[in-house]
């Protein structure tokens, strides 16, 4: 009962980012330090050092409430008890890799938190990686080292300006950025049919 009532604060708490301070809202620095401030972020790294280093960098961006775990089991057991705002994951750990959780956390009707916010944090920066995240549907992908700016800039605009959560064939996650620009890019072919666009 404890941790369903926790689940529905955490989902109010992403409802409160998503309504009142979701895209179409402009926001002052104080406020966005207060969006930050609030999170409750989960750290999911093999490595204790890493997840000591990220820990840092989050605590450095002003967040206080900041959860770990050694492995995907132990996260994906973490995301259903204490419901996360944000996750933070790395790439290549035992048992379940950073992918098949993201997998498993993707699934509707199947994981009870599937539109959690996710982050890759990884040491790997190959395109197919890269491609596969967001084939994935993960929110943003960073490469390690990272700094605390790029970090907290990720978070900023994870709460600040979320995109909608959308379901495309297999596809469930965060609406691909292509897909958001592809409606105004046809608007101004409409306006404009006499100029080329070359990618």
């Amino acid at each position: 009962m404890a941790v369903m009532r926790e689940q529905g604060q955490a989902r109010e708490i992403r409802g409160r980012f998503t309504g009142r301070y979701g895209m179409s809202a402009k926001h002052n620095k104080k406020q966005i330090e207060n969006i930050i401030q609030s999170l409750c972020v989960l750290v999911v790294d093999d490595n204790q050092y890493m997840r000591k280093t990220i820990r840092n960098l989050l605590v450095n961006c002003g967040i206080k409430d900041i959860c770990e775990a050694a492995d995907g089991i132990a996260a994906l057991d973490s995301i259903r008890t204490m419901a996360p705002d944000v996750v933070v994951l790395d790439w290549e750990m035992p048992m379940l890799s950073g992918p098949e959780l993201v997998r498993i956390v993707r699934s509707p009707g199947v994981f009870p938190m599937p539109d959690i916010p996710i982050i890759i944090l990884t040491g790997h920066c190959e395109r197919w990686r890269v491609v596969e995240a967001v084939r994935l549907g993960v929110n943003e992908y960073l490469t390690k080292p990272v700094s605390a700016k790029s970090l907290y800039d990720r978070l900023v605009s994870i709460t600040t300006q979320p995109r909608p959560v959308v379901q495309m064939g297999d596809y469930y996650g965060p609406e691909p950025r292509k897909l958001m620009t592809d409606a105004v890019d046809e608007a101004a072919l409409a306006l404009t049919p006499s100029v080329a666009v070359l990618d």
